[in-house]
């Protein structure tokens, strides 16, 4: 692999060509080891919430083929057809341009956004029977961390490639969104190391500016394509 570490084939001990079946075979297989009904361990909650973000990512083509990009790794071909995210040409005219970006950026952006920022309630209704209680502690927590990793994949994304003049608008409400959304979960995650609600509140605000800047994204999208 181009790159070594923090890798999600890494995690799901494949290798970046795998074909689909063997990582979902290699995900199966890794989650039975780690359950813990069958590991005791510390390590196996952490080791399962990592299982599953890999696998989400890489079990499906688009997302695959964006993570593939993000990391600079050659996609395998899935049956006669490629993921292989083609860089820009700088032949292409605005118009193309702008479908690549909104195809390869702005919509895997927005589906990521959409999970991270409509489960907030859910889970703090859940942690609010009572915070206390180390299983919904941990579940809380595991959220934070999903919400940290989804976030990250989101920046490389939106680092891809610089956004065409006429998406500047979406772009920048994108972009503070995002920075609302690192904010809070850095907020949130805070609240769970001391239990003080001003950082469970101010998590819950910076939510909501992202849930408004996710909506002005949306409207200035509308108005892009129409």
């Amino acid at each position: 692999m181009s790159r070594a570490g923090n890798n999600y084939y890494n995690t799901l001990q494949v290798h970046h060509q795998a074909p689909q079946s063997e990582i979902k075979l290699a995900y199966r297989k890794l989650v039975k080891k780690f359950h813990p009904d069958c590991n005791h361990n510390i390590g196996s909650h952490e080791q399962i919430s990592a299982l599953n973000i890999a696998y989400e990512i890489l079990s499906n083509p688009q997302s695959r083929a964006s993570y593939d990009h993000s990391m600079g790794l050659q996609t395998a071909k899935v049956g006669n057809h490629s993921n292989v995210i083609k860089k820009r040409s700088p032949s292409l005219d605005e118009e193309s341009k702008l479908d690549i970006w909104l195809t390869q950026v702005y919509e895997p952006i927005i589906e990521i956004l959409n999970k991270t920022l409509d489960d907030l309630d859910e889970q703090i209704d859940e942690l609010a029977a009572d915070p206390y209680d180390d299983e919904l502690l941990e579940n809380f927590q595991e959220y934070i961390h999903n919400c940290r990793t989804s976030f990250n994949f989101a920046q490389i994304l939106f680092r891809r490639m610089p956004n065409p003049s006429s998406a500047a608008g979406v772009a920048s409400y994108l972009y503070h969104c995002l920075n609302q959304v690192g904010d809070g979960i850095e907020e949130l995650n805070y609240f769970t190391l001391n239990f003080d609600d001003h950082h469970l509140h101010t998590g819950k605000e910076l939510w909501r500016i992202a849930d408004e800047m996710r909506g002005y994204a949306f409207e200035a999208f509308k108005n892009l394509v129409r």
